[in-house]
Parts: structure tokens; C-alpha cells; sequence
């Protein structure tokens, strides 16, 4: 192996390339211009730095003043977890939807229309798509973020996903590799363990990724979760077997290679994010996403200085941050180039420019909501409203990659098409009698996500039912549990989209 000899800047400078950090704010505060000045190619958005697309739009242009072939992530699926309407709701039906009406030309158009709105905002980097195979339907953590349970159907969305948004000039990060879907744990809150055999990873986890790199995908992010057929002993991010052995050398992939937030317990409370983040570039990991909890300067630093110390007490090979940090600005090269010879928002390979594409029906600036119409699902005969119902939400506790910010549901919209609609959210606590209490003479409609894994909400709509069977259910999340309600509409999700779409049909206001 050749020793390279740095300079302490050029150390510096490459530690600091690795980072992928978060800020507080919607204006680039002057440690984070500082730091970019000193090397730090990459800075990561979420909701908290976003009020409006000219909002966005400034901020990013204030980064490239200071480096202009700066990366700018964002972490905007669409569906349930989105930042770029963070505190109105997706004009984006999400995977699940697009998995369940199963039109790659339709995945292939949503996901051009979504990048090219954040190339126009500035932003050359989306961590998504979400590869993973949603087979454990108890899952607290993917559900309706995965296109569905079966391997080729998540794996053929992935790639026209891929190609959709690197047709915008949008780099795509396909995650979490080498697969999240089958644990009933969340890698926010701990460790998750997924005991398979070689063979069923194969066929099942990895077969999206296989896909989403002959895609052409720039970057892939690797998951916090362990495999005991791969790696007994480390989680996937800190694993040399998974990150190079299978990823780099097996399934090919020379493109970036990103960390899940690192600030996540499962590597947090387990390594602690200095030690974890050294372990996962000497794993063969390019980047370092942290910032979703751990938004500042200290942290930014204490990175930085892990690494660089990693690198002169000789746990950390110096050519390997080096190798991470050449990754790095070779994203940044491209994404560079795309922006100069297209434009912001334009298109850059062969296909139709963003907002004109043809995908079943819709186009443009409306494609997702055309896509959260195909998805629906009716089971019995809907007797449009005529008059204001009664909204009953029941809201489970959100997990944190979604966040507890974005609204959801069916009862805004509603009341747009049917003005005095009133509305009550629910919980564990409480009972059917106070719904109908609630509710008096009007019409129920129940929302309910992902009934299956709550029996208490469970309990509750079977108490509604037996009283007011003339209720209407509308499943915003997993469409899992048997069909109940006059009608029981299946939405796909619960982007405002879907919330849309399914208040359309209640009504029969529909396009």
C-alpha cells in the first residue's frame, strides 16, 4: 500500500471534505462559511432551513459564493418525509403510492418533476431513493417511504427513480444498502439486527441496489443496521466486508458512498459519532452525513479532528481519506458541470424536460397528484358527501425520519370542498364513545395509518363501526390490515397529495 505524505492543511482540508453537516437556520451562519472556505465540500439541508423555494434558492447561492461546486443535500423523498414542504405537505405521493400503481414511466416522471424543483432551489444532491424492501410489515421506520415488499417491483421503481433524478442535474443517494426493510427496529433509537441467509440477502436487500447502480446511481448511503450473514460483529456503516468487500468490489459501485446520520443511536450510543465516523471511512466509506440532531460547529470540528488525529496516530490510512475526499469532489465536479452546461433545474441527459413528461395521464407541475390518484384504492361504493363530515384522525407517534412537523390527512382538504368539516385528532387514550360524541349527526370519516400495528386504533374504529357503520376509513399508511368502512379507501400514504386525493373521491369533486 503507498503512503502518501500530507501537509497538516491538506489533512485538514480532507477531513473537513468528508463531512456532510447540518446548520440551524435559513441563512448559512459564518462558521459554515468559514469551514467552506477551509475545505468543507458538502452541507446538508432539512426542514429547519426552509421556508420557501426563493428562501432556498438565496441560501444556496449565499454556500456558492463561497465555493461554488459546493454539494447541497437534502434528504426530500417526497411522500411522508419531505423538506422542501416540510410545513405543508408533499406535492409528492411517495414510494408506496408510486410501488402500488407500479408505472415506471410514472416513478421515472415524478422523480424528474421533484429534481428538477430542487435543482431551480440550488440543491445538486438527494439522499433518496429509498431501495429498501419493506418485508417485515411491522416495520416502524420504512412502511410507506419503500415502494412495496417485492424485490423486482422495488427494484425496477429504484432505477427509474435513479433516472429521473439524475436526468434533473440532482445527484441520487440510494439507500440504506444493504437493505432496511426487514427489522422491527428503528436505527434512530438502537441497533437493529437482521438475521437472513446469505442467499435471501442476495435475492431480496440487495437486488434494488443492483439495479439502482446499473442505474447509473452517483452515491449510495449505507444503513445502521447489522447482518450476521455479512458482518456478525459490526453494523453495516463500520463494516470493510459490506461497505468495500460487497458494495465496491462485489456489486461494482465507484461512486460516493454516504453514511446514514451518523448522530443515530445505533452508532451514537454504540461507537460514539467520533469513532464511528473514523471506523467508516476506514471501512471504505466516502462521506459523513451528521446534522439531523447535531446541528453545529463543535460537532463539525470534533469530526474533524477524529479524523486528522486517526490519521497521524496510524489508525486511519492516510490514502484512504484522501481516497474518501477525491470521491467527494468528483461529485462535486460533476454536479459542477451539470449546473454549468444545464442550468439550474434543466435537463441533462436524454429525455423529456421536467414538467412536460407524459406519465399516464398527467404532466408537469401536477404529476404528483396524478400519481396519488392512480394509487388509490376503493373497496365498497362510495355515496359522495354532500355535507360536512366529521374528520376523526388517529396519529400514531411519528418516527423521526418523518417528523412530527409535516401535517397529514384528509380533513384540510376535505374542508376545502366541503367548508364546516370539523376535525379531531385521537390517540392510545381514548375511545370510540368520544368520537362519536364528538361527531353527533354528522358523517364520520376515520383516518387511520398503518392500522395494522396498532391495536388500540384497531379497538377504537371496530367500536365506531359497530355504531355508525356508515363510516368512512381512509389508510394512510401501510394498506395491510382487511378493508373495513362504507367506503374504505386506501391513499398510499399520507403526502397532502394523497390527502387530496382521497377527499376527491369522498366528495366525487375529483378531476
Amino acid at each position: 500500500m503507498t503512503t502518501l505524505t500530507h501537509s497538516s492543511d491538506t489533512l485538514t482540508r480532507d477531513a473537513l471534505a468528508v463531512l456532510q453537516p447540518g446548520f440551524q437556520g435559513t441563512t448559512a451562519p459564518d462558521w459554515l462559511l468559514r469551514r467552506i472556505g477551509e475545505g468543507l465540500t458538502s452541507v446538508g439541508l432539512f426542514g429547519r432551513n426552509i421556508t420557501s423555494p426563493a428562501q432556498l434558492a438565496a441560501l444556496t447561492a449565499q454556500l456558492r459564493a463561497e465555493r461554488d461546486d459546493v454539494l447541497v443535500a437534502i434528504d426530500e423523498e417526497g411522500g411522508d418525509v419531505t423538506r422542501l414542504e416540510v410545513r405543508d405537505g408533499s406535492s409528492f405521493s411517495g414510494n408506496y403510492a408510486l410501488g402500488s400503481v407500479d408505472d415506471v414511466d410514472l416513478t421515472r416522471a415524478v422523480a424528474r418533476e421533484l429534481g428538477g424543483r430542487l435543482a431551480a432551489c440550488g440543491v445538486n444532491l438527494n439522499w433518496a431513493p429509498f431501495a429498501d424492501v419493506n418485508s417485515d410489515v411491522n416495520n416502524p421506520v420504512i412502511g410507506v417511504r419503500s415502494f412495496g415488499a417485492d424485490p423486482a417491483l422495488v427494484s425496477r421503481h429504484t432505477a427509474a427513480y435513479v433516472e429521473g433524478l439524475q436526468s434533473a442535474g440532482v445527484a441520487a443517494c440510494t439507500k440504506h444498502f444493504p437493505g432496511h426493510g426487514d427489522t422491527a427496529v428503528d436505527s434512530h433509537h438502537a441497533l437493529p439486527r437482521i438475521d437472513v441467509d446469505f442467499d435471501t440477502l442476495h435475492a431480496r436487500e440487495l437486488a434494488p441496489f443492483r439495479s439502482a447502480i446499473a442505474a447509473g446511481s452517483k452515491s449510495v448511503m449505507s444503513a445502521h443496521i447489522l447482518l450476521s450473514a455479512l458482518d456478525p460483529d459490526r453494523p453495516a456503516t463500520l463494516s470493510p466486508q459490506i461497505v468495500t468487500g460487497l458494495l465496491r468490489e462485489e456489486l461494482g459501485f465507484d461512486g460516493l458512498i454516504v453514511t446514514d446520520g451518523i448522530e443515530m443511536q445505533a452508532i451514537a450510543s454504540t461507537y460514539g459519532i467520533e469513532r464511528g465516523s473514523v471506523l467508516a471511512i476506514a471501512a471504505g466509506v466516502d462521506a459523513i452525513c451528521v446534522g439531523g440532531g447535531l446541528a453545529d460547529e463543535e460537532t463539525v470540528l470534533r469530526l474533524r479532528d477524529a479524523l486528522v488525529a486517526a490519521v497521524r496516530e496510524g489508525e486511519l490510512p492516510e490514502e484512504r481519506l484522501a481516497d474518501a475526499a477525491a470521491r467527494v469532489r468528483a461529485l462535486a465536479d460533476w454536479a459542477l458541470r451539470v449546473r454549468g452546461a444545464s442550468g439550474p433545474g434543466a435537463a441533462v441527459q436524454e429525455g423529456t424536460a421536467p414538467g412536460n413528461g407524459s406519465a399516464g395521464g398527467g404532466t408537469g407541475p401536477d404529476i404528483g397528484l396524478v400519481a396519488a390518484r392512480r394509487a388509490l384504492r376503493i373497496t365498497g361504493t362510495i355515496e359522495p358527501l354532500q355535507e360536512a363530515p366529521y374528520v376523526a384522525s388517529f396519529a400514531p407517534v411519528a418516527n423521526i425520519a418523518v417528523g412530527d412537523e409535516t401535517p397529514w390527512g384528509v380533513a384540510a382538504e376535505l374542508a376545502a370542498l366541503l367548508p364546516g368539516t370539523e376535525t379531531g385528532t385521537y390517540g392510545g387514550e381514548n375511545t370510540a364513545a368520544e368520537v362519536l360524541a364528538a361527531a353527533g349527526e354528522r358523517r364520520i370519516v376515520a383516518v387511520v395509518r398503518d392500522i395494522h400495528r396498532h391495536a388500540w386504533m384497531t379497538a377504537v374504529l371496530d367500536g365506531i363501526l359497530a355504531a355508525r357503520p356508515d363510516t368512512a376509513v381512509v389508510e394512510m399508511g401501510v394498506n395491510h390490515a382487511e378493508p373495513a368502512g362504507s367506503p374504505h379507501i386506501a391513499t398510499y400514504g399520507a403526502a397532502r397529495v394523497c390527502g387530496r386525493a382521497a377527499a376527491e373521491a369522498l366528495t366525487g369533486r375529483g378531476a
